[in-house]
């Protein structure tokens, strides 16, 4: 049944069961996490306080874990079954991680709690996109960094995904309008800070298998449609660089 709050649309039977599969922890999360960690050109916190927003079924936590080497992992999520599948994951993983039953829009947080915030393909889930942000820019740290990878709408927007997938249409953005929205939100990045993934699962048309085959040349960056977005973004320090 589709059941939808306000803020957040529901996984399909389908997307819950593909989120708590080893292909998206292998060929999705853990690319993601390798990739966001790349990006970050400044110096990690010590036993940082990292929130998993969005956390699903808890599939990311000992990536998140071995990567960052949090003092406290926060797992938040409004989808009670499947906090309860995290809470699993997070035993079965031998790691204590605080599960939060909560809406991106409204962050059980104090200000200024946290370090580091992965928000990893949740964004296309959320209906206030623009309350969920201010949250984040609320809960981090001055000089936190948000960990953003996001599929576009290029990618959401195709037969495949609705097909298998629910998401609110009307809040699809490009990388462009995700980018321009963190710039909004005061968030600061460099090129260097970002990055367009254009991996084959994302490519619904065709899933690069004519580019595989040599059928067609890649395009580069700029000259095609990208369907996905990583950005490391910053929380400036306050208030030298306001």
């Amino acid at each position: 049944m589709n059941r939808a709050s306000p803020t957040y649309v529901e996984e399909t039977g389908f997307g819950f069961w593909f989120l708590r599969s080893h292909v998206w922890q292998h060929h999705v999360l853990r690319v993601a996490i390798e990739d966001l960690r790349r990006l970050i050109d400044t110096p990690l916190p010590e036993a940082p306080v990292l929130l998993d927003a969005g956390c699903g079924q808890g599939r990311s936590f000992r990536l998140l874990a071995d990567a960052f080497r949090p003092a406290r992992l926060i797992g938040l999520d409004a989808d009670p079954h499947s906090l309860e599948c995290s809470r699993e994951e997070a035993r079965r993983q031998g790691l204590e991680v605080d599960l939060i039953a909560s809406d991106c829009a409204r962050l059980e947080l104090p200000d200024a709690s946290v370090d580091l915030l992965f928000c990893h393909q949740t964004f296309h889930h959320l209906v206030e996109q623009e309350k969920a942000l201010a949250e984040f820019w609320r809960v981090l740290k001055p000089g936190g960094l948000l960990l953003f990878a996001e599929s576009t709408k290029f990618y959401i927007d195709t037969w495949v995904i609705r097909w298998l997938f629910r998401h609110p249409m009307e809040v699809q953005k490009s990388a462009e309008e995700y980018l321009d929205m963190l710039r909004g939100q005061g968030f600061r990045f460099e090129a260097r800070n970002l990055s367009y993934p254009y991996l084959w699962w994302s490519r619904s048309r065709d899933f690069g298998l004519l580019e595989r085959w040599g059928l067609r040349r890649p395009k580069p960056v700029g000259q095609r449609d990208e369907t996905l977005v990583n950005v490391v973004a910053r929380k400036p320090l306050e208030p030298l660089e306001r």
